[in-house]
């Protein structure tokens, strides 16, 4: 189905890397047997660990790191942004220069649910689990359940 991906020169592409249609990705890497759903956006400089399930409809824009063993459900968007504005302060459209990205960690195992929104600046923790619809606006911990808007804890992590 690659026939109907655009996939840039420069991307990464781990072994045995799964990528299903009209999927757009440029800059980034993608670590092996992850799957790319369909209408997927990846950006560059975005790092995509191994065995990693990103559903259709999902953005992933640039600073975002997600390491392995990751789900990330249907349409959730990642932001990098933390004051987006179309023009700089002379009133021109914003380039790159205009900007900073601000980076964001998904760290092994987590999954996020669909329709999520995650926020720019935060570290999303190990095995941790983000409720469909929900809007991450701050650090989560390893283990542990989020859901809402704003998303709040729902459930700790079992002890060991």
């Amino acid at each position: 189905m690659r026939e109907f991906c655009r996939i840039a020169p420069d991307v990464q592409l781990g072994r045995e890397v799964n990528i299903y249609a009209f999927v757009n990705l440029y800059g980034c890497t993608i670590g092996d047997r992850s799957r790319i759903g369909a209408f997927v956006e990846i950006q560059k400089n975005a790092r995509i660990g191994q065995n990693v399930k990103i559903s259709s409809h999902t953005f992933i824009c640039e600073g975002v790191t997600i390491e392995d063993d990751v789900f990330v459900g249907h349409n959730v968007s990642f932001i990098n942004d933390k004051y987006p504005r179309a023009t700089n302060d002379h009133g021109q459209p914003q380039s790159e220069a205009d900007w900073h990205v601000v980076p964001t960690q998904v760290r092994r195992g987590a999954s996020i649910g669909s329709g999520a929104t995650i926020l720019c600046g935060i570290t999303i923790g190990e095995n941790a689990v983000i409720g469909a619809g929900s809007v991450v606006t701050r650090d989560v911990p390893s283990g542990v359940t989020v859901a809402g808007t704003p998303a709040r804890l729902m459930r700790k992590a079992a002890a060991l």
